[in-house]
C-alpha cells in the first residue's frame, strides 16, 4: 500500500481534521483517506431536470391527484 507524508500542516487544519475524525469515529489517518477519496470521486451532481421529469411521470401514473391542502392534512395525521 502506498504511503504519503503531509508537511507544513497548519495547526488549525490539523485540529479541524482531528475534530472531524472524532465526529466520524475514525482515526486521523482514516479521516484523511476519506477526505481524499471524496475529493477525487466522480461528481455526484444531481440532474435536477431529470429528477423533476421522473417525479412528474410518477405523479402522472398515480390514480389520484392530491391538492396541497390534502397533502398537508395527511402530513399532520402522520406526525400525530
Amino acid at each position: 500500500m502506498a504511503a504519503i507524508t503531509l508537511k507544513a500542516l497548519s495547526p488549525s487544519l490539523h485540529r479541524a481534521l482531528k475534530t472531524r475524525a472524532s465526529r466520524h469515529k475514525r482515526s486521523l489517518n482514516q479521516e484523511v483517506i476519506a477526505v481524499l477519496e471524496e475529493a477525487v470521486a466522480p461528481s455526484r451532481r444531481v440532474d435536477v431536470e431529470a429528477m423533476l421529469a421522473n417525479a412528474k411521470r410518477f405523479r402522472d401514473s398515480l390514480k389520484f391527484k392530491a391538492r396541497p391542502a390534502e397533502i398537508d392534512a395527511l402530513k399532520r395525521i402522520g406526525r400525530a
